[in-house]
């Protein structure tokens, strides 16, 4: 999945988002840029986010960005990844609704996108992997860890 992201040009590294709004828009940046999603699709993720509270954080430090499938905005399924260096709140005071790995997902083919899941499934319950994706820097460094931790 990693190289995946590198592939496709899915990934971004940022150094702080001024909200987790804005860190959500940003994160869908690399999905817009290919035609996977369009604007709207980050505002369907935030409304929903407004809506129902911070579902999005999975574990301390990941977001799984998402709405519902076949959401407006959404024209092929995918996974984006982004690494923010300062931790971003989606509660305030409470740094188990923070997160610094992003993986914003679009999905319109119920198939793809249950494999998507459950590769980045796989991919997280690796912890040493996780703690290497909150030092990463490049897309390169990415991929040293496709290779050292993944056999896809």
């Amino acid at each position: 999945m990693l190289k995946e992201f590198v592939e496709k040009k899915h990934y971004i590294f940022i150094d702080e988002a001024d909200s987790w709004q804005s860190a959500i828009r940003i994160g869908c940046k690399p999905l817009e840029e290919d035609g996977t999603v369009d604007k709207t699709y980050a505002e369907e993720i935030i409304e929903c986010v407004t809506k129902y509270g911070p579902y999005i954080i999975i574990m301390p430090d990941i977001a799984m960005p998402h709405s519902q499938e076949g959401a407006v905005g959404v024209n092929k399924t995918a996974v984006s990844f982004m690494k923010v260096n300062k931790p971003v709140s989606f509660e305030k005071d409470d740094p188990e609704m923070e997160a610094r790995l992003f993986f914003t997902l679009a999905s319109c083919n119920h198939e793809i996108h249950l494999e998507n899941m459950q590769k980045l499934c796989e991919m997280l319950m690796i912890e040493e992997l996780v703690e290497e994706l909150l030092k990463v820097t490049s897309p390169e460094e990415l991929l040293e860890l496709h290779k050292k931790y993944l056999k896809e």
